[in-house]
């Protein structure tokens, strides 16, 4: 049995159908790749970093310049993050409160201020179509009492989240959803009190955080079907951070709709790339005469046009061209999944398909 669904977000930018994946452009750029090479593989939406953002260039200088979409140039619909997964991140460098997060900038050293009234207002400034409130994402392992303080806290900062969206206006005059985030490790009572919690408040829509970092797959599939099961139908579903095309497939089946992490472009320059039988390292020798594709079939740019022996002497020549063009074949490859998994739930088939999927996936992953 498959929770799978498929449907439209509308936003202010252009209306999305789901389920989709959202490259990651974290400092308002997809690493290597244009706007228009974007479009050009069928990307509906992205995602950028609230954190990165506020602290180079800085939301003032975006909101002056028009709001993210104007200084990116990217006209389709954007998410961003609330910036707490890469404050966290820095455990020697921040400290955590009620009141918010205090912590030093990576690229400086100077000090700074997260609070999820200030996290909402910079995101105002950004003019992105989706918010995320702040939320304190709670590492792997973790002990039952560390969980449960993490996760009042985001509650709370959820609550705050909402009052300072409810009193401020969008700047840029288009209309921004906030979404809530659930946290709780690896705990069910506690997801099940965050997500009937979330659900109180009415947000536009609801992430299920904390997963994806270090714990088995096999839990992060069971938090994932339990919070998919009490989380609202008629409201989006967004697993953050996740994940090799397998891991999506399965999140898919258990009724998620939003997905973004930066597998496809990171492992793409590093020359590791996507086919529908496994992944394959583009860098090895065996490649050296290999004048076929990536992935035969594929409609991508980059298979249109170059072999795989082409993209090696790229990479051993680090010329940048093999990291644009491993980019972009994975992206295209991450956004086809997705469509193919879409086609499959209209057709009422998607069972059938996911099955066939990981047969020929995971035979040559074995090898791979």
């Amino acid at each position: 049995m498959t929770k799978a669904r498929a449907g439209v977000l509308s936003t202010p930018h252009g209306k999305i159908q789901t389920p989709f994946f959202m490259p990651v452009g974290t400092q308002g750029t997809v690493k290597t790749l244009s706007p228009e090479d974007l479009l050009a593989i069928g990307t509906q939406i992205i995602l950028a970093n609230t954190y990165h953002l506020y602290l180079r260039p800085g939301d003032g200088i975006i909101r002056e310049a028009g709001g993210l979409h104007r200084f990116t140039g990217w006209s389709l619909p954007i998410l961003t993050d609330s910036g707490g997964f890469q404050v966290f991140s820095l455990a020697e460098l921040r400290k955590i409160t009620n009141e918010g997060v205090k912590f030093q900038s990576h690229l400086d050293g100077s000090y700074h201020l997260f609070t999820p009234e200030i996290v909402v207002d910079i995101q105002r400034n950004l003019g992105t179509d989706i918010m995320m409130v702040l939320d304190e994402c709670a590492s792997y392992p973790c002990s039952y009492e560390d969980a449960l303080k993490a996760n009042n806290r985001t509650l709370h900062w959820a609550e705050r989240s909402l009052i300072r969206y409810r009193e401020t206006e969008p700047p840029h005059g288009k209309n921004q959803a906030l979404f809530g985030i659930v946290q709780g490790s690896t705990y069910e009572p506690l997801r099940r009190v965050s997500a009937e919690r979330l659900i109180e408040l009415e947000l536009d829509g609801y992430a299920i955080g904390g997963l994806a970092v270090g714990e088995p797959k096999s839990v992060m599939s069971e938090m994932t079907a339990f919070c998919t099961d009490l989380l609202p139908a008629d409201k989006p579903r967004y697993l953050m951070g996740v994940g090799k095309p397998e891991d999506i497939v399965e999140a898919v089946s258990l009724g998620v709709d939003m997905f973004d992490c930066v597998i496809p472009t990171r492992n793409g320059r590093n020359g590791t790339v996507f086919t529908w039988q496994g992944r394959l390292v583009v860098k090895n020798r065996q490649y050296e005469r290999d004048f076929s594709p990536i992935s035969e079939g594929c409609s991508c740019y980059t298979c249109r046009h170059f072999s795989r022996a082409y993209l090696r002497h790229l990479f051993h020549a680090e010329e940048i061209l093999g990291l644009r063009l491993a980019s972009i074949h994975n992206l295209y490859f991450y956004i086809e999944l997705i469509r193919k998994a879409r086609q499959a739930i209209l057709n009422e088939s998607f069972d059938t398909w996911r099955k066939t999927f990981y047969h020929q996936y995971h035979i040559e992953n074995n090898h791979s």
